[in-house]
């Protein structure tokens, strides 16, 4: 499964990224490779998360 993610950069240079189509879903990174990485692992457990809990797994961007 293919997620759209936002990349940018914070005040302090560290890289932020967030997955728009799961509610809450956040990470970052020291460099830009490591932020890329840190979203992939936290799609995953925001996904398992939310089906544990019975949520629905994505919401509709545009």
């Amino acid at each position: 499964m293919k997620f759209n993610i936002t990349i940018d950069r914070d005040e302090d240079g560290a890289w932020v990224t967030s997955c728009p189509s799961i509610p809450g879903c956040h990470s970052q990174g020291q460099t830009r490779q490591e932020a890329i990485v840190n979203i992939g692992e936290a799609i995953s457990l925001c996904l398992e998360v939310r089906a544990e809990r019975g949520l629905p797994l994505t919401v509709e961007t545009y």
